[in-house]
């Protein structure tokens, strides 16, 4: 019983190049998505981070709620924002959505 046993673990070890050939296509996969889809997003991710980095007063920001403002003041964690004259809301840098071209159009322009 124990010589089967010993002739089946005997038989099995020899796929060690078999075992690698199996995981080729998995590690393919992880490249592609490395490249098509984990790195582009950290990429954007770095460049959000360093606009909102660099918002100072009289920059038209959008906040993650969408409101649309111009900046009057500028903290390390926060930022007062004018969205309307005389109105002032103070929000977290961290959840400006986006910082918008200076001169730039309104879309329904």
């Amino acid at each position: 019983m124990s010589t089967n046993l010993l002739l089946t673990q005997a038989a099995g070890s020899g796929g060690g190049a078999a075992g690698f050939i199996m995981l080729v296509p998995y590690l393919l996969i992880f490249v592609v998505f490395w490249f098509f889809l984990i790195r582009p997003q950290q990429q954007r991710a770095k460049d959000h981070r360093t606009k909102i980095a660099a918002v100072k007063p009289r920059d038209q920001v959008v906040t993650g709620g969408g409101i649309v403002g111009k900046v009057t003041r500028v903290d390390d964690d926060y930022a007062d924002v004018e969205i309307a004259q005389g109105v002032k809301i103070k929000v977290v840098k961290s959840t400006l959505a986006d910082v918008l071209q200076p001169g730039a159009k309104p879309a329904n322009d």
